[in-house]
């Protein structure tokens, strides 16, 4: 380690031999691990974090090029529950008073469409494969992951608190002629106990008028999303996850993202003085989260 390295390791017991160490940057404080979540996280340590913000895969949408992957199951139903056991591993690493902020998104059956070509603004579309419509479904029927997910780990334990619309102002359009365009996504809060950290004073609302008070936030979040140049395609903007970090965790605290993807929520918690740990499937998008913590943006 050269004399300007800062390597925050939050877990000195674990075999860090896949790890991809950020010590270029002094101001970091990540640790981004690689491999599946579902393994690594049970080699963490019991309620360690403060908070989980993250957003998994979405079902049947992405094609990420990792066997195994979470979102490429057969089955609505096998996607729910191997995101459940995920989600249940990880609730043993929250402290007691821990949240989980958990963006998904929904979508709608495939209508017997067995592959999707790359759109011209969003290569990223391109899916060797699509999931068949699930059982009970319909050819264009909108799925409802998003709720079904939320409770099925309500059923598992967690205390589901909140639902939050993510309204997107900047929505991608659509071409859709028979529906409105989809313009927002689910964020939920989770708790792991009846009792928990929630600072509602870090997020309040600005008043429009500045001779009004603040007022506590609302369950509606206008915020744009926030294209970044590069191969990852879903990054969720550093505006909504810095109002989850804010509310969940304190200064200093430790903030996990089991599906670290371009790095959001460990750009966010060094600009907010948090450690975080970062798990990473995909190699690729594990290199792409390190360089844009490094550039820390």
């Amino acid at each position: 380690m050269n004399g300007t390295a800062q390597v925050i390791d939050l877990f000195g017991s674990i075999d860090t031999s896949l790890d991809i160490r950020l010590t270029e940057c002094p101001k970091n404080r990540c640790d981004l691990q690689v491999g599946d979540a579902r393994q690594l996280l049970s080699q963490m340590p019991e309620g360690h974090f403060d908070c989980i913000v993250t957003s998994p895969p979405y079902w049947g949408l992405r094609d990420y090029g990792v066997a195994g992957q979470i979102g490429a199951e057969p089955t609505v139903d096998e996607y729910i529950a191997d995101l459940v056991r995920l989600f249940r591993e990880a609730r043993r690493t929250l402290s007691d008073d821990g949240t989980l902020w958990l963006n998904v998104g929904d979508s709608y059956t495939s209508g017997g469409r067995t592959w999707r070509d790359a759109d011209a603004k969003n290569k990223g579309r391109a899916m060797d494969y699509r999931a068949p419509t699930p059982e009970g479904l319909k050819p264009k029927d909108l799925i409802g992951v998003p709720w079904k997910l939320a409770f099925a780990l309500q059923a598992d334990g967690w205390y589901l608190r909140t639902d939050i619309i993510w309204n997107k102002p900047n929505c991608q359009p659509e071409s859709v002629k028979d529906r409105p365009t989809r313009s927002h996504e689910y964020l939920f809060l989770f708790s792991k106990s009846e009792k928990y950290h929630y600072d509602w004073q870090a997020i309040m609302e600005p008043a429009s008028d500045p001779k009004q008070k603040p007022k506590n936030r609302r369950t509606v979040w206008n915020i744009a999303t926030e294209p970044y140049p590069g191969s990852h395609f879903a990054v969720y903007p550093r505006a909504l996850v810095r109002l989850c970090v804010a509310a969940g965790s304190r200064e200093n605290g430790r903030v996990l993202d089991p599906f670290f993807g371009s790095g959001t929520t460990g750009v966010v918690c060094s600009e907010l003085g948090r450690y975080c740990v970062g798990i990473e499937l995909n190699a690729e998008y594990a290199e792409f989260a390190r360089e844009r913590l490094l550039r820390g943006r």
